[in-house]
């Protein structure tokens, strides 16, 4: 059997919806959201939404602050 061993780092502002899984050796970067049920296997970048399982990015932070931009 296979172990993987690392640390996880979680940034500053970071939302992380219920039942999530995030696997040892991953960093989650400031201002990012993972939404419910995900399973996080790789560095999740600042600002991003990521979900899914396997995890997936949704949005980069720039996408979702052009969004928000056009939305007002």
């Amino acid at each position: 059997d296979e172990y993987r061993i690392g640390e996880v780092n979680i940034g500053s502002n970071v939302l992380i919806g219920a039942n999530s899984t995030i696997l040892p050796g991953v960093t989650i970067g400031d201002g990012a959201i993972v939404s419910a049920a995900s399973l996080v296997h790789k560095d999740v970048p600042p600002g991003a939404f990521v979900g899914g399982n396997p995890m997936q990015l949704i949005y980069t932070k720039e996408e979702m602050e052009a969004r928000n931009k056009n939305e007002s």
